[in-house]
């Protein structure tokens, strides 16, 4: 364990030294939470129906999108990788005496935490002081809290170990744009970054449910606001952890086999 923690070490004090970058992305990501409620309100008045989530729910599942956007984004990528596995450096990775899909997770995990490490407080105690019905509003319960905790920090390894296979399928396609253009938009979407779960049509809701790409977004941040109650939220968890082990048993398999039919250096 001792080379997996030392990568997941170093690539977090790498991350954190960017502060002015994580700086600008906090301006930018109040921006846009500020646009979505916006967009939001214009539709809850001017609907005929009542809304599945109330405002003060969509602005608290907005923020806190924001505050933790480095767990939940797909398009968030390391340079570094891309460019051995495009290369053919990644040679050097297969000789290193560790298990490689760990070895990448470890630094993937660290690279998002760091991340967010960065740029969700400020977020969260500047959005918590907005006025209504821009507000981040306090977790309905301690029980609410701890279970938002629970899911956020299981998400994060379901999302991580979806991303695997973005760097799995550039040992196929030569280029990471590829992969990025399929999984990127279609997990966001999947994942109610777009448009929250309960406010998509019901067939379309009844496919995303399925799959995982919710569960490191909506579930997390409809148990904080109150929008998932803590039953369901346990369910989640369960869900969580199945989805998970699944991920990482096929991500290891495909890895394994990318790396036996990988052309390195044209060989």
């Amino acid at each position: 364990m001792i080379a997996y923690i030392s990568a997941f070490r170093i690539r977090l004090i790498r991350g954190l030294q960017y502060r002015v970058a994580a700086l600008a992305g906090v301006g930018t990501q109040f921006f846009w939470g500020f646009m979505l409620i916006m967009v939001f309100q214009a539709f809850a008045s001017n609907s005929r129906e009542s809304s599945p989530m109330s405002l003060s729910q969509i602005a608290s599942y907005v923020w806190l999108q924001q505050a933790f956007l480095a767990f939940v984004m797909l398009w968030f990528r390391d340079a570094e990788l891309f460019a051995l596995i495009v290369s053919g450096d990644v040679a050097y990775e297969f000789t290193r005496p560790v298990d490689l899909y760990g070895f990448w997770y470890a630094r993937l995990l660290a690279g998002r935490l760091a991340s967010a490490a960065l740029r969700c407080l400020p977020i969260l105690i500047v959005a918590a002081l907005l006025p209504a019905p821009f507000t981040l509003l306090p977790p309905t319960c301690p029980a609410s809290l701890l279970l938002f905790v629970t899911t956020l920090f299981l998400g994060l390894l379901v999302l991580v170990a979806i991303s695997m296979f973005v760097y799995i399928l550039t040992f196929a396609t030569k280029s990471p744009m590829a992969s990025f253009l399929v999984v990127g938009p279609v997990g966001e979407f999947c994942a109610g970054m777009i448009v929250p779960i309960p406010m998509m049509p019901d067939a379309v809701r009844r496919v995303v449910m399925v799959l995982p790409f919710r569960l490191a977004t909506d579930l997390p941040f409809r148990t904080y606001s109150g929008s998932i109650g803590s039953v369901e939220a346990l369910e989640g968890i369960v869900l969580q952890l199945l989805w998970l082990a699944v991920l990482v048993a096929v991500g290891r398999a495909a890895l394994a086999r990318a790396a036996v039919h990988a052309s390195i250096l044209g060989g």
